[in-house]
């Protein structure tokens, strides 16, 4: 069995969906983070006192203000001071930065987004709603090199990168839009036969395509998530 490895996957192109390149983790991390806030809040009554019914409360009313975006972070390691696996064949490198580059490309602003890209990293095959894939951009990267040739070139480094969560708006509150439900793509779907699934009408596909926002319909990823609003 051939040994999973994390994977960030940049979407250089506006529409989201649209990944371009891979940048593959030379070694797995020992250990990952995920630290997300939920904002609560009590009531604020006039001259700083409490209503009658809080005062007769054990614990104020708390009221819902909303959810912050998810943080992961991880630490990948590079080393290069003997051949590296790079997509099925060794590969030697003089120099680590030509890997670790890679990552600090995804803290630069593209020339086509006007901003650095989202990311879509993803580490094997998860439950559904888990950490993984996990969609965010870079917020905070810190490289530190730790071994060097007589030349001054680093072969060993260790990039700390925190992803923050990134949400497309519109595509986030279909999700949670309870008129909505969601379906992980299967090996053989087709968005005709998820149309018969679940409208009982092959031709009622766009629904699905343009809820999801997809151009090409003969283009499915398996286990993507897509949306599947409810017909009124």
């Amino acid at each position: 069995m051939s040994l999973e490895k994390l994977t960030i996957r940049p979407f250089w192109k506006q529409v989201e969906k649209q990944r371009s390149g891979q940048i593959v983790a030379l070694f797995n991390p020992n250990s990952y983070t995920v630290h997300k806030t939920v904002t609560w809040s009590t009531p604020q009554t006039a001259h700083g006192g409490c209503a009658q019914t809080e005062r007769q409360l054990n614990a104020p009313t708390l009221t819902f203000g909303g959810g912050g975006s998810r943080l992961l972070s991880l630490d990948l390691f590079f080393d290069v001071t003997e051949p590296v696996e790079r997509f099925g064949r060794l590969v030697t490198f003089d120099d680590v930065r030509v890997l670790t580059n890679e990552v600090v490309k995804l803290t630069r602003i593209d020339g086509v987004l006007k901003r650095p890209p989202a990311c879509e990293v993803s580490w094997g095959n998860a439950p559904d709603d888990s950490d993984f894939p996990f969609t965010g951009v870079v917020s905070s990267l810190t490289q530190n090199f730790t071994l060097f040739r007589s030349t001054g070139k680093p072969v060993r480094a260790t990039l700390s990168v925190a992803f923050l969560e990134f949400l497309d708006p519109q595509h986030d509150l279909l999700k949670t839009d309870p008129e909505l439900t969601t379906r992980v793509v299967r090996r053989g779907d087709t968005l005709s036969s998820i149309a018969v699934e679940v409208y009982r009408d092959p031709t009622l596909w766009r629904v699905i395509a343009e809820a999801n926002r997809i151009d090409d319909p003969l283009k499915l990823e398996v286990g993507a998530r897509l949306t599947v609003p409810k017909l009124q």
